[in-house]
């Protein structure tokens, strides 16, 4: 449990359109506090929905958004301490988002995860160098951060990235 910090500008752009977006103009538009938890609970939604895209299911899964902060809030209980960080960076990912407190439980704890911010110049196999002392090591890294990563090269400037110990 606890916070863990992203870069607000990268990730999927999630609250551009829908239900997010008009709960957004909205806000902007007219910030009443019930505009303001409209707009918060539709980005929430958008989170969720996301995560549930992707497949990574939890029990009693609930995500809240408080957009003034930036910050997501997801609590439930995962089968997994690969499916918690994994639901994490999911909801962290995501443009808009700079923080996840993590209010999650695991039903079968094992150690954590590190977390990676990808920079300029990044692939798989230098970061695989740089976390486990082998650029051979970079499937490990890929298949840790499976379904976010659809390719070994397709990585961004401000993606976070669990890499698991060995």
């Amino acid at each position: 449990m606890g916070l863990i910090s992203f870069i607000k500008e990268a990730g999927e752009k999630l609250f551009g359109t829908g239900e997010a977006k008009a709960a957004q103009d909205a806000a902007a538009k007219s910030p009443s506090p019930e505009n303001v938890a409209k707009a918060n609970d539709a980005a929430a939604q958008a989170i969720k929905t996301y995560i549930g895209a992707l497949g990574l299911e939890a029990e009693g899964l609930a995500v809240s958004f408080d957009g003034t902060a930036g910050t997501a809030t997801v609590s439930g209980e995962a089968a997994s301490q690969e499916l918690r960080e994994k639901i994490i960076v999911a909801a962290g990912n995501v443009a808009g988002v700079s923080s996840v407190v993590d209010n999650m439980t695991v039903s079968a704890p094992t150690p954590e995860s590190r977390y990676y911010t990808v920079v300029r110049g990044d692939t798989l196999s230098k970061i695989a160098k740089e976390m486990y002392g082998n650029s051979n090591k970079y499937p490990v890294i890929f298949e840790a951060n499976k379904p976010m990563l659809s390719h070994p090269d397709k990585i961004y400037p401000g993606q976070v990235l669990r890499i698991p110990p060995l």
